[in-house]
């Protein structure tokens, strides 16, 4: 019989650090239960340590600060059931943090250490690597997380500094992190590499406190922007320095992991929980690793990376795995042993190599993670520059060198979002991506960025309200009664409607009056005229302030009584009265002029044309006038009674001129002038030029156009376009008077041009052919470092280092100029430009005090001037004499004979001191050498060096009665002549002994050995014997018997071996002997071996009734005998239980066991050479049902 527990969830054993506070939760079945908690049987009340709450059916109780005293045993009462669970206290550690330095190996001396920092204040990381054994400048990468390079974070949160030790040849690199912050809290690497060399290094840091700010910008170095987005309360946020993450990963349900990642700042998760399904709870100490491999490494796509580990034993043998599967040598995979370090190199490294790797010893081994990062991700299409109207769509495009790269898009430096509006929209089309705007408003202007981590592109948007272009404006109409009148426009935008106004008052439709629209055309018609509808019309269009104004004439036509014979009359009235009246039309419209004529009978009317009024209203035409017939042509005039009329279909530059018109009857005539003007729009500019360039601006020019048109330039329109672009971006929307412009908002380095159109009351000439490319930079900064390098009585020496910001373009030169001190006239130092970082002045008077300043000159013009802080008095410096002997001339120089010997010995000394050479005291001929000297330096030069060449060669600089010397010690060496004296000393079984005498030309160096060779003269072919011996007489061994051999000996010294060997005179012959072959005796090996169990008994619990089994297993020699125990009574005989043996493992097998089979058994193995036990205990747990309890 058992009763029912009270509580659905009860509370566990748990864990926790000295200070910190723990929460034991429990659920009851019931929520009206009451619950009792206690400590050691004790009841617990709430107070400033325990705080007990309840809600519903949950219970918890929570413990602060907790002391060592705190680990007890504790239990929950509810009802009639108690749960008891413990509380497990670590101690607290040091004040001081572990030494969590690795050992330094690789290239690391120091390595950055683990730190703390409170919120607000400062740390520094220092890493520091020797540099005596590298062959190149080391290169240091800091990273935050896995691939968080921090080089593009520098700013003010984060600074990197880098010195270099001349004395201990040591760099040494800091890390500092200025006013730290929570999100800076993680893991870091340090990366270290120098040609074919690399070592890396991780370490921690905890940053203490919350921000008092929750709305505080993040600072450099946020990267949670990059996780999932989630709402973490501040009071959640746990920055407690002792918190273990890993412990709290192998303690958390994977539902968790993202939130824990977020929470203390894991940015390399994957590769943590990798690591963490594979770490032991106890790691035992290692005996065949004395290093492992690092929990992790990475390597750049392509590049190579070397795997080490340390081993204990010399000469052991390992195995290298790749996800479990061993590695097979091959030209990627190369296997190296080098004392106790074993290596694997990867070459090429690729994707597939992104795997975990693991060293086998035995049983032991040691794993890592390689993590292969792909190369940056480059930008193959740039963004194009764009200019839209307000309310269309937009669409940025680029093209990148990899689908499916990760981009980040920018405007005016701040990251865009996709929002819930779908203003913005991120399209991903293989390698292309687009920035979508619907609907661009004014505020969508500016610079747009596409970002990758191997390149950004930036492009130009410009949203511009829309502008309502008038192509055809309405004209004043004069027309008589019964005809039609028809007023026309023409405006840019198809889709603008528009209302007709007569007098001010809206025009409706009706029968006489009709109004349309169709396309760009808007037409208001009125059919038979009359008196009433003569007015002022306008047009307005919906939507914009303006108007577009016309009038109509009504021309009466007055009947009066004449006689009969009426001579012709023209009657120009609506011209305005007078003869020579100026009718303008536009290129491309229809002219078309109704003159009434009267005169009886009906005159005849004839048309002309004169040249064209160009020339100014005084010059009288000189031309024969044209004709002008009726018929269906271009122009054609035409007769009707009381009317002559004059049409110009689609006027053109040429119809321009003065038009007369004749009438004549039998009564008489009479002649009017009317003078035509075609406008049209001007011819395009010339070509535009550049004047000058800065940093993102430019300063073009252009010439009028050679024809305004007829009508006077208002302006011009300015365009321009990147080089490699095809889209025109307009720069200006209001005509610009000038013909000079200042461009801006362009990007610095990329190519452009420009182009321009002219502007004038008709409407836009074509475009200007484009100017010449050009390139938007700045100067450079000033040249740095300017100093006096060397100074005489006429010539002064500069030098200065290049300027710290070149900018786009690239560097043309420096230019030097000068001036005397107390004037502002600086004089050229040398016609154009110097390439080089120094210059020598020469023809200075001697005792001026001079100014000097240096400019850089690039496609933008000349930088600032570096000038000398003081003036420099032109006059020569006193120096010593001194002779700077390079370090491999201060040891006896050695050379081959046949080589060339060219010796460079810098010296100082002014004026320019004398130079003189000798050899072993003598001067030296030239027969023997070749000198050159100059100011600082003399050389030595043997084209071909001899024998006779070898001795001390002296170098003397003097400066009236100061000198300086140094000696060089030459020696040539040749090949050596042959050994002296070889003869045969001694003969017996297979050896045979000589000697020799050393040559007696050692080639000038001391002789390092000898070849000793020898030949069967059977076949006469020479086998070495001795290779470098170094003393004069040998044995030669391991002979054939049978055979006769001769022997020969060469000599051996610096340059290589003597020409000619020395050989014997007389040959040996081996004698055949009889041989006894006697076989050596062996002691026979003691495999004997004391009784050992590999495998103890192992404690077990059983339930009575079914059979159970203890097994365990031994190993001895000779085979151990065994015996079973029970309490300490032997059971060997019992029935009960039955023994079994099989290759060393020994089963004890009890038949239904009873409770009172328990106990304590043991095994012992007895054997000549000793014996062993092992023991365990058995518990058996009575058989039961469970009983139903009624209430």
């Amino acid at each position: 019989m058992f009763l029912v527990s009270a509580f659905a969830k009860k509370p566990k054993t748990q864990e926790a650090k000295e200070g910190s506070c723990v929460v034991f939760e429990a659920e009851t079945e019931k929520s009206e239960a009451k619950v009792k908690w206690q400590c050691n049987s004790k009841d617990i009340a709430s107070s400033n340590k325990y705080a007990i709450t309840a809600a519903g059916n949950k219970h918890s109780l929570t413990i602060k600060d907790i002391t060592m005293e705190d680990a007890n045993v504790y239990a929950v009462i509810a009802g009639g059931s108690k749960v008891k669970f413990e509380l497990r206290v670590a101690s607290k550690p040091d004040a001081h943090p572990p030494d969590t330095r690795q050992d330094l190996t690789g290239l690391f001396t120091e390595k950055p250490q683990c730190g703390e920092v409170t919120v607000g204040e400062n740390i520094t990381f220092v890493a520091k690597v020797n540099a005596d054994s590298l062959l190149k400048k080391p290169s240091v990468k800091w990273f935050k997380g896995k691939w968080m390079d921090l080089a593009s974070k520098c700013g003010k949160h984060l600074q990197l500094k880098e010195t270099y030790d001349r004395n201990t040849k040591v760099y040494t690199f800091e890390m500092q992190i200025v006013a730290a912050k929570p999100n800076f809290a993680g893991g870091y690497r340090c990366e270290v590499s120098s040609k074919d060399k690399f070592d890396s290094c991780n370490f921690d840091l905890a940053v203490h406190g919350d921000s008092t700010d929750g709305k505080d910008d993040s600072g450099e170095l946020d990267f949670s922007a990059l996780l999932k987005k989630r709402s973490i309360k501040p009071a959640h946020m746990n920055t407690d320095p002792d918190v273990d993450v890993w412990d709290i990963l192998s303690h958390a349900p994977p539902s968790e992991f993202e939130k824990i990642a977020f929470q203390y700042g894991i940015t390399d998760l994957r590769g943590m929980l990798k690591r963490l399904k594979k770490m032991k709870k106890e790691e035992k100490k290692s005996e065949a690793f004395l290093k492992k491999l690092d929990p992790a490494y990475q390597v750049l796509k392509g590049h190579k990376i070397k795997l080490g580990v340390e081993v204990a034993n010399e000469d052991v043998e390992v195995k290298w795995l790749k996800n479990g599967q061993e590695i097979q040598k091959s030209g990627r995979y190369i296997f190296e042993s080098v004392g106790n370090m074993r290596y694997l190199t990867i070459n090429h490294c690729s994707l597939a190599d992104d795997a975990a790797y693991t060293c086998v010893i035995g049983e032991e081994k040691c794993t890592t993670e390689l993590f292969v990062k792909e190369p940056p991700v480059t930008i193959v299409k740039n963004l194009e520059d764009q200019m839209v109207m307000k309310g269309e769509r937009v669409e940025l495009e680029c093209e990148v060198s990899e689908e499916g790269a990760n981009v980040k898009w920018e405007k005016d430096g701040v990251e865009l979002t996709r929002d819930e509006s779908l203003k913005y929209r991120f399209k991903k089309d293989g390698c292309k991506h687009v920035l979508i705007i619907n609907e661009a408003t004014k505020e969508d202007g500016g610079h747009y960025k596409v970002k990758t981590n191997g390149g950004e592109s930036v492009a130009e948007l410009l949203v511009q309200e829309k502008e309502l272009e008038i192509y055809q404006s309405i004209a004043d109409l004069t027309v008589k009664a019964k005809d039609q009148a028809v007023f026309k426009c023409e405006v840019s935008d198809e889709n603008v409607k528009g209302t007709w106004y007569k007098n001010g008052v809206e025009v409706k439709p009706n029968a006489r009056t009709n109004i349309s629209h169709i396309g760009r055309i808007h037409k208001l018609t009125i059919d038979e005229v009359k008196p009433e509808d003569e007015g002022d019309y306008t047009f307005v269009p919906d939507g914009y302030a303006f108007n577009l104004s016309a009038k109509l004439n009504f021309l009466e036509v007055k009947i009066d009584f004449v006689p009969r014979q009426d001579p012709p009359k023209i009657h120009l009235d609506c011209m305005g009265r007078t003869s020579d009246s100026t009718i303008i039309v536009v290129a491309g419209n229809k002219l078309r002029l109704d003159v009434p004529i009267t005169g009886d009978p009906s005159p005849t009317v004839i048309w002309t044309k004169g040249e064209k009024s160009n020339r100014g209203p005084d010059i009288p035409h000189q031309t024969r006038p044209k004709v002008i017939t009726e018929g269906d042509g271009r122009v054609h005039v035409e007769s009707t009674k009381g009317h002559c009329i004059f049409t110009i279909e689609g006027a053109e530059r040429q119809d321009e001129g003065i038009y007369s018109v004749v009438v004549r009857n039998p009564a008489g005539e009479d002649t009017a002038d009317i003078s035509v003007k075609v406008v049209d729009v001007p011819d395009p500019p010339q070509a535009p030029k550049i004047l000058s360039v800065g940093e993102d601006s430019c300063i073009v020019q252009w010439e009028p156009p050679l024809f305004n048109g007829g009508d006077p330039i208002i302006g011009y329109v300015v365009e321009r376009k990147k080089l490699r672009s095809y889209r025109w971006m307009r720069l200006n929307f209001d005509p610009y008077p000038e013909t000079t412009f200042e461009a801006r908002r362009m990007i610095e380095g990329m190519a452009y041009e420009m182009r321009v159109y002219a502007v004038n009351n008709i409407g836009m000439s074509h475009h200007s052919p484009a100017s010449q490319p050009f390139v938007p930079v700045a100067p450079t900064s000033e040249p740095i470092g300017l100093h006096v390098e060397d100074i005489s009585d006429t010539s002064i020496t500069l030098k200065w280092r290049a300027p710290e910001r070149i900018g786009a373009a690239k560097l043309e030169g420096y230019g030097v100029e000068y001036c005397k001190e107390g004037t502002d006239e600086w004089i050229p130092a040398n016609q154009g430009l110097t390439e080089r970082s120094s210059m020598t002045i020469k023809n200075l008077t001697t005792g001026d005090k001079l100014l000097f300043r240096v400019r850089a000159y690039n496609m933008a013009g000349p930088s600032s001037p570096a000038v000398l802080a003081q003036p420099v008095t032109i006059r020569e410096i006193m120096q010593r004499p001194k002779i700077w002997l390079p370090r491999n001339l201060r040891q006896t120089l050695i050379k081959k004979v046949g080589e060339t010997v060219n010796i460079m010995i810098p010296f100082q000394g002014k004026p320019r001191p004398k130079v003189t050479w000798s050899k072993d005291g003598e001067p030296l001929e030239p027969s023997i050498a070749s000198v050159r000297n100059s100011d600082f330096d003399s050389i030595l030069f043997i084209r071909k060096t001899e024998r006779k060449h070898s001795g001390q060669y002296d170098l003397t600089v003097q400066i009236e009665n100061v000198e300086d010397t140094a000696k060089v010690m030459l020696q040539i060496v040749d090949l050596p002549g042959p050994p002296e004296v070889l003869k045969i000393v001694d003969v017996w079984g297979f050896n045979v002994a000589l000697e020799w005498k050393q040559p007696k030309d050692n080639g000038n160096c001391e002789i390092s050995g000898y070849t000793v060779q020898k030949a069967d003269k059977k076949t006469m072919e020479w086998f070495t014997v001795h290779d470098h011996y170094r003393r004069t007489h040998c044995v030669a061994s391991d002979l054939i018997m049978g055979n006769e051999y001769i022997f020969r000996v060469f000599s051996i010294n610096l340059v290589g071996l003597s020409l000619e060997p020395l050989t014997t005179k007389d040959s040996v012959f081996i004698q055949k002997s009889g041989i006894n072959y006697k076989s050596p005796a062996y002691r026979e090996h003691d495999f004997s071996e004391a009784p050992k169990f590999t495998h103890p008994l192992v404690n077990r619990s059983i339930i009575a009734g079914y059979n159970a089994t203890l097994s365990c297993a031994v190993r001895g020699i000779p085979k151990p005998k065994v015996t079973w125990y029970k309490n300490k009574m032997d059971i060997s005989n019992e029935a009960k239980y039955r023994m079994l043996s099989k290759q060393g493992i020994l089963t004890l097998e009890i038949r239904k066991p009873c409770p009172f089979d328990g106990g304590v058994y043991m095994c012992k193995a007895v054997n000549d050479k000793g014996e062993d036990v092992v023991e365990c205990k058995l518990e058996v747990r009575r058989k039961f049902l469970p009983q139903l309890v009624h209430y």
